[in-house]
């Protein structure tokens, strides 16, 4: 078995891999997140994993497989990036408030043969956000890096009134798409 890479400084995927029982060494990777011009959510979030995937890739001296995962929060067909500052991140939290927004994950594996990439659509409808509390959350520092200024495993669970489709994919890794890709590269879960 090849071992497995996560082209991520996120603790959030970090722990989700965890979750399921795959070992795996973190890998810093440094792409450009801009999106292109014109560039379709679905399609700018597969090319962020790919790239991460890519980059990691690049860094290996022996074999192994490396993923790369990525998450946008669409509103209105525009992708809410992690806020600039306080007056962005009350501004997304604003449009968000009382609304249903789309979050798309990506993830994608890369080894010397081959690269696989696919992608997870979830639904999430907030309550109402009054001002205060969207002034207190960012104060609380959590959406400061936050794709969407939230992280819904975190303190903005307060604000999700439903969600439809994969809470792991919202958190930033799909879970079972994740398994299967894992397999199909020969890295089981549950490892001991």
């Amino acid at each position: 078995m090849n071992p497995l890479y996560l082209a991520s400084g996120s603790p959030r995927r970090r722990e989700l891999l965890r979750q399921i029982g795959v070992q795996f060494t973190v890998l810093a990777t440094e792409i450009d997140e801009t999106p292109l011009a014109d560039e379709a959510p679905r399609d700018y979030v597969e090319r962020l994993a790919l790239g991460k995937a890519l980059a990691g890739h690049a860094l290996l001296t022996a074999p192994g497989v490396v993923m790369g995962a990525d998450t946008a929060v669409i509103l209105d067909g525009r992708i809410l990036g992690k806020p600039r500052d306080e007056l962005d991140a009350l501004a997304m939290l604003a449009a968000l408030s009382g609304r249903e927004h789309e979050v798309l994950t990506a993830v994608a594996l890369v080894d010397s043969e081959r690269r696989e990439v696919t992608s997870v659509s979830s639904f999430v409808r907030f309550r109402p956000i009054a001002p205060a509390e969207a002034s207190a959350y960012w104060a609380s520092g959590e959406p400061r890096d936050k794709a969407g200024s939230y992280a819904i495993q975190g303190l903005a669970a307060i604000f999700v009134k439903s969600l439809q489709g994969s809470y792991s994919a919202v958190v930033g890794l799909p879970l079972c798409e994740s398994a299967q890709l894992l397999e199909d590269f020969g890295i089981p879960c549950w490892q001991a």
